[in-house]
């Protein structure tokens, strides 16, 4: 048994925190843009509950302002519709304003995977209570899994710079000065 206390779960040797700061401060939070529209009402209120289609459209977007303040704005896209019409479209931008404190490493993970998990509830409300006072049940998003997004971009800027690196390297057998 030691004297020595254990370091906090968030600590490590290797990742001490930032001088004693939490690693996530929203310092506020914000509807950036919001938009509703039921193009074909009131036609469209005597068709519901025929099949409809809900495809949802997400897209995180981060800009450093300050030293280790940044802006995290997550967008949201949802078009309702059924067999014959378009019965609405849902586009909102949910910001915030946050402080990060985290090492250099672990600075797009955060903004990109942390920050959009911490906002999404806020979001998901937002979008019941639309399209619920829209004229519509309320919409209730299934969490989004923003790791596998980060992974997936991770994953796709790779692949755009091998296919790049291929085109810029000389065919075979071809002379370079």
């Amino acid at each position: 048994m030691t004297d020595t206390p254990a370091p906090p779960p968030s600590a490590s040797p290797d990742h001490p925190p930032a001088h004693g700061q939490p690693p996530i401060v929203i310092n506020t939070q914000y509807i950036r843009d919001l938009s509703f529209e039921v193009p074909g009402a009131p036609e469209v209120f005597r068709q519901q509950g025929e099949g409809q289609e809900i495809p949802i459209g997400i897209e995180v977007q981060t800009r450093h302002l300050e030293a280790n303040m940044f802006e995290v704005v997550l967008h949201m896209r949802v078009e309702a519709k059924n067999q014959t019409r378009q019965m609405f479209m849902l586009e909102i931008a949910y910001g915030a304003l946050c402080t990060i404190n985290v090492p250099e490493q672990h600075l797009q993970p955060v903004l990109l995977v942390e920050v959009p998990r911490l906002l999404f509830p806020f979001v998901r409300s937002l979008i019941a209570d639309l399209t619920r006072d829209g004229g519509f049940p309320p919409l209730l998003v299934t969490p989004i899994d923003f790791a596998e997004l980060y992974r997936q971009r991770i994953a796709q800027m790779q692949a755009q710079q091998a296919q790049q690196a291929q085109s810029q390297t000389p065919p075979e057998g071809a002379t370079v000065n």
